[in-house]
């Protein structure tokens, strides 16, 4: 049941809040492995009909979450400018509704649905290789504090149906200079390889090394060396 306060948060959002479409191309140009946008000849050949993904943030943000990722339906084009109307029900973003009009950059698109009735089949989309399998990686590696200085990869946990398993692969940062104590108290995440790939992706000429593979990197080159069998 919605409360007196709920009602009066959305109306006031309704009234007087406002929201932008966020241009996701910073957040793809720093996370390259893992968030992946359309291509240019993709966002050229949209049409009336078409429907895209983009994300609003709201202003203010919602309790929850400060943006939302919603689909349109392209109505209209105007060279760079696309117009198009709202087909999700926000979840807290109340200035908007489902069939509102929008109003947006071919830059500012997430993701496309193409239109099954389009007059043109759409251009096909290039290839890229995803890195959602995941791995186990010392925190400070994820946070960009420390290169991965060692990596092995070992048999990998038995994690049942997963949808994206463990690939094996461990990263650890520099431990030179740091006590046993410290480095025992070093944090691991369990992780997609893709969010270590953005932090570090030094190694990625290693990925597909075999069970047992284990690398350090070499001070003076600066490149992985391999190790004696892991396995």
């Amino acid at each position: 049941m919605t409360s007196i306060s709920e009602y009066w948060d959305r109306w006031k959002r309704r009234r007087f809040g406002r929201y932008r479409v966020e241009d996701p191309r910073p957040i793809a140009a720093t996370s390259p492995y893992t968030f992946f946008l359309p291509s240019e000849n993709e966002l050229l050949a949209l049409a009336p009909g078409d429907r895209v993904k983009l994300t609003f943030v709201g202003e203010p943000g919602g309790k929850t979450y400060g943006a939302e990722r919603m689909w349109v339906t392209i109505t209209e084009l105007f060279g760079s400018t696309l117009s198009g109307r709202l087909d999700n029900v926000p979840f807290e973003l109340h200035q908007l509704r489902v069939g509102d009009g929008v109003r947006f950059e071919r830059s500012q698109v997430l993701d496309i649905q193409w239109n099954e009735d389009r007059e043109r089949a759409p251009p096909s989309a290039p290839p890229y290789r995803e890195y959602w399998d995941h791995c186990f990686v010392d925190r400070g590696v994820l946070d960009g504090e420390m290169p991965v200085y060692y990596l092995y990869r070992e048999t990998p946990d038995d994690q049942g149906d997963d949808k994206y398993p463990d690939s094996g692969w461990r990263f650890r940062g520099d431990w030179r200079g740091v006590t046993e104590e410290e480095f025992q108290a070093w944090e691991f995440d369990y992780i997609a390889i893709g969010k270590v790939l953005n932090a570090d992706d030094s190694w990625v000429h290693l990925i597909d090394a075999p069970i047992g593979s284990a690398f350090i990197r070499n001070d003076k080159t600066n490149e992985f060396i391999r190790c004696e069998d892991n396995e």
